[in-house]
């Protein structure tokens, strides 16, 4: 059997939009044009949410007092409900997406959910170089008691302290409404 150019290009086209999909053809779907170097998508069952970093010094590693107003923004932004956010169920399924140049620097995300026995934390994706996709985790392993976790997404060089950029996001819990 043998296949036609169109059969072929078809089966091609289907590839590299497969593959596209976890990484940089985020921007293409929302209907922007240019690539975004430094974002982060928040899966959650069928749905995505695309963010840029809350907090970033333009490819340098943040410095402590960057990285403590980064914390205070996000606090700021959680208790204002500006965070990039999903709904989310238990039976769902959560995930993690980077940009590739983010992944060539080394990332990990996390939750503020989990067991007490995991320091109240979910390790969502470790720290690792390469990968933009964290998998999909059960969505009852990550969340927390209170109805509102937050997903940290940090990019950083695993061998190196201070992250260079920081991406926070907040599922909202459809159990507990």
């Amino acid at each position: 059997m043998s296949l036609n150019s169109r059969a072929i290009a078809a089966l091609g086209a289907v590839v590299v939009v497969g593959a596209a999909t976890v990484g940089t053809s985020v921007a293409i779907a929302a209907g922007q044009t240019e690539h975004i170097s430094h974002q982060a998508t928040l899966t959650v069952g069928n749905s995505s949410v695309v963010a840029q970093p809350l907090c970033w010094n333009g490819g340098s590693p943040l410095t402590e007092d960057q990285q403590q107003q980064c914390q205070e923004d996000a606090s700021k932004a959680l208790k204002a409900g500006t965070l990039p956010s999903s709904d989310v169920a238990g039976s769902d399924r959560v995930g993690v997406g980077v940009s590739p140049n983010v992944a060539d620097t080394g990332w990990w995300a996390f939750t503020n959910g989990g067991s007490a026995n995991q320091g109240g934390r979910y390790s969502l994706f470790s720290a690792s170089k390469g990968q933009t996709w964290s998998g999909a985790q059960a969505a009852g392993k990550v969340l927390n008691s209170s109805g509102k976790t937050v997903v940290t997404v940090v990019e950083g060089d695993p061998n190196q302290e201070a992250p260079i950029a920081v991406w926070y996001f907040q599922l909202n819990s459809k159990d507990n409404s």
